[in-house]
């Protein structure tokens, strides 16, 4: 039996703590699903109701006004988005589609077989990655890997581990954040020895992004709600490795002439190769405007990097001190995960919850790794961002305490 505590109960917090942008969020609502999807500040909030309100128009197909504003915005946030992680424009297109895994589902589908040899991934990947790569290899009749990663997060492999190979992994782990460091030297190697790399980049982006600037990867796939934006995806991918695909995935707004039995698709628009139909153009525009916002936020007059960095301190320092809970972190991240082979994981997550305190417990889509090889029970997983202030740190680590 265990003590419920008053959610409505008055919480030690400073209320101007918490940025501006964020005001609409309760103090004594703690959101720690941040890996799930991100809170949204106001003026992405603002810039979605925006286009319904004043330009709610279809892009790509009319010539009035409303239109040639949703045109232009969509095209600017395409732009931005390939500027934020320094590539350059003559080389990739960006396109938008529904998440993460639907966009490296949309291009693993559409590889031709008879070019690469393996396809290889790693042991920590979510099952965005790890399953499409099964049926890749099957669809293609070719090997399967899984590569295991170093403590910090880089993956171990040896030259015949990437000759003439796919390679599909992640930049920044849904467990424990640790990050693909030798992401660079990888890219490089692969490209160096016949092979084409997509990464995962949908922990990344929000908090981490500077370890993709100018990367090179081949495709770059990433998740829009994961970044205090909408909820869509997005695919960054280079030019050359769209012309290879066997583009299969078709409808309209993607071709530029069509007869009985044939279709030519747009030659000067690549980036519609992989957008068939009507697009999220509210949330294409939220993502210009999130990134805009994390260019010049400042909580507590720090870059966000620095500001996360502090309180995934907080978290991780307070959560070592608890009795019966084992940290699966090696350092602390945004994202911090804890088991415990006498607590449930999901009654601590209930009760967190009669607390005010969201967080998430399970597997977060990593089954292979958690439950098939490390036969772990359970996980507790905290994910903060930009909306977290000390004071919700300080507030679940005391219930956590509490309750243990």
């Amino acid at each position: 039996m265990f003590l419920v505590f008053n959610k409505k109960a008055k919480i030690n917090q400073n209320s101007t703590s918490r940025l501006a942008d964020f005001s609409y969020i309760s103090d004594s609502d703690i959101y720690m699903d941040s890996a799930c999807q991100s809170v949204r500040p106001q003026p992405v909030i603002d810039a979605i109701s925006n286009y319904y309100q004043t330009y709610n128009a279809c892009g790509g197909r009319v010539k009035y006004d409303w239109g040639q504003k949703v045109d232009a915005k969509i095209e600017a946030t395409r732009e931005e988005v390939i500027d934020y992680l320094g590539l350059s424009q003559k080389d990739y297109v960006c396109s938008f589609t529904l998440n993460t895994t639907y966009g490296i589902n949309l291009i693993l589908s559409q590889l031709t077989s008879g070019i690469y040899k393996q396809i290889i991934t790693s042991e920590i990947e979510h099952n965005s990655v790890f399953l499409p790569t099964i049926e890749l290899a099957k669809r293609l009749e070719i090997t399967r890997k899984v590569l295991a990663r170093a403590d910090d997060g880089s993956l171990i492999y040896i030259k015949q581990d990437i000759s003439e190979a796919i390679v599909v992994v992640n930049a920044t782990s849904n467990i424990d954040g640790r990050l693909l460091l030798n992401v660079k030297q990888l890219i490089k190697e692969v490209h160096d020895n016949g092979g084409i790399i997509i990464i995962d980049a949908a922990q990344a982006m929000a908090h981490h992004h500077e370890l993709l600037i100018g990367c090179g990867a081949d495709a770059i796939c990433f998740s829009a709600h994961k970044m205090y934006a909408a909820s869509m995806g997005v695919i960054v991918i280079k030019k050359s490795l769209l012309k290879s695909l066997d583009i299969k995935f078709t409808g309209g707004g993607m071709v530029s002439s069509v007869s009985e039995n044939t279709y030519k698709l747009l030659p000067d628009d690549m980036s519609s190769w992989l957008e068939p139909g009507l697009q999220s153009y509210a949330e294409i525009i939220s993502l210009n405007q999130s990134i805009d916002w994390l260019k010049t936020v400042k909580p507590q007059g720090l870059k966000p990097a620095e500001y996360i960095e502090k309180l995934s301190r907080q978290l991780f320092d307070g959560l070592s001190t608890m009795p019966n809970l084992k940290i699966f972190n090696k350092s602390p991240a945004p994202v911090i995960s804890v088991y415990s082979s006498k607590i449930d994981a999901h009654r601590l997550a209930i009760f967190l919850s009669s607390n005010g305190i969201m967080v998430r417990s399970g597997y977060f889509c990593c089954h292979y790794y958690l439950l098939e090889k490390l036969k772990l029970p359970p996980l507790l997983r905290f994910s903060i961002g930009l909306h977290t202030t000390e004071s919700d740190i300080v507030k679940t680590l005391e219930t956590i305490k509490k309750f243990l």
